[in-house]
């Protein structure tokens, strides 16, 4: 395994961490399938993996709720004495918090379900814009500066799925951050804070981190066959997950990858990719360039993200249902946005609430016809997450 400092951390991480989101399940997704997910962690920790990352919801049956991924990770670290062996990384759920007392009730419940008494890393977990402000408003930082004080966990970040400049803006609004997990992949250079977010991030010595690494797999599987022609012109053979990763890990301002991994073969595999040193040539760069042009010939729609059909009078969020909805299209299938399309859009402000007042038709520099469309995007999506 290959190691990275995280940051003004100063911890070494290893390259690949595990995410615990997509674990072997039973009956639904609160059932971990145990000693399948075990065999992994295990296989995962003896071959150099040393990051761990849950969350407070992780493999829940409805999006948001408490999961059992915690439960999990804890009984696991005490059955095998492990705990002193890795990085324990998760999250605060700060959608759930009302009043400040409320971070400190969930930090222990999340401490007992994790059967230790101190967090390596601890992020406030996928932050919008509303998210931030209202915790801010309810002291968020200074339940930070006690966390730390008071040694129930060591360093401190947050994970998100904002734009470059709100990113930028809550960066600088605490200098004790530590680490930021955020979206990337070959795909996502331009999407929410992308490429920009992680120059600064390497600009402030603030520990990166990556999760949607795959797109949640869909950039290797169910490969359009345009794709596959781009790929077999490389100078050096490389499968899709080797593209991936790779691309990530030949930047300089990335530190480690998160991987949320489903089988026993998948860790096998990645483990394998992560070992490696494999430099990515200017070439391979033009390729990866390509076959991001080529997928994104895909998309449902021809939204430029110009904003000037926002603000809808009736609080659609009309460019984000676009994009999610483009780069679900984009993959052929809408798990490849679903979780972002709910979790990230409030529920009065997705497709389903657009009523066809068409005021927003005249400003549309692509002449779309926006209603139509959102209905389109509501189609796709459905009522409700059911897409695990």
């Amino acid at each position: 395994m290959l190691y990275n400092t995280l940051g003004k951390t100063n911890l070494e991480v290893s390259r690949l961490g595990f995410g615990t989101m997509r674990l072997p399940t039973k009956a639904n997704n609160g059932d971990i399938y145990k000693e399948e997910s075990a065999k992994m962690l295990s296989y995962a920790i003896e071959n150099g993996i040393n990051l761990i990352d849950t969350a407070y919801s992780y493999h829940s049956e409805n999006l948001g709720d408490n999961g059992e991924s915690e439960n999990f990770v804890g009984e696991f670290l005490s059955e095998n004495s492990l705990r002193e062996e890795v990085l324990l990384q998760t999250k605060s759920p700060s959608w759930l918090m009302e009043d400040f007392r409320d971070f400190d009730r969930y930090l222990d419940e999340q401490l007992e379900k994790l059967q230790t008494d101190y967090i390596d890393i601890y992020l406030l977990h996928s932050l919008t814009v509303p998210e931030w402000y209202k915790v801010k408003d309810l002291n968020v930082l200074d339940f930070l500066d006690d966390c730390l004080s008071s040694g129930k966990v060591k360093h401190v970040g947050f994970s998100s799925h904002i734009e470059v400049d709100y990113l930028i803006e809550i960066l600088d609004e605490y200098p004790k951050w530590e680490v930021c997990l955020t979206q990337m992949n070959y795909l996502d250079e331009y999407y929410q804070s992308g490429a920009m977010g992680l120059n600064y991030l390497r600009q402030i010595n603030v520990g990166s981190e990556i999760m949607e690494p795959l797109r949640g797999g869909r950039l290797v599987q169910n490969i359009p066959s345009e794709v596959n022609a781009l790929w077999n012109q490389a100078e050096i053979e490389r499968t899709p997950i080797q593209w991936a990763f790779q691309y990530l890990w030949n930047r300089n301002d990335v530190d480690c990858v998160l991987s949320g991994m489903t089988s026993f073969e998948q860790v096998k595999e990645n483990i394998e990719i992560a070992s490696k040193l494999d430099e990515i040539s200017d070439n391979d760069l033009e390729l990866i360039r390509e076959v991001a042009r080529t997928y994104r010939t895909f998309i449902g729609n021809d939204c430029s993200r110009c904003g000037y059909c926002m603000p809808c009078p009736h609080g659609v969020n009309i460019i984000n249902c676009f994009a999610e909805y483009n780069i679900a299209h984009m993959m052929g299938n809408p798990k490849a946005s679903a979780m972002q399309y709910f979790s990230l859009i409030d529920d009065d402000s997705r497709a389903d609430s657009c009523i066809g007042c068409e005021e927003c038709l005249p400003f549309c520099t692509q002449m779309l016809d926006i209603p139509e469309e959102l209905r389109k995007v509501h189609d796709y999506f459905g009522e409700e997450f059911n897409h695990y």
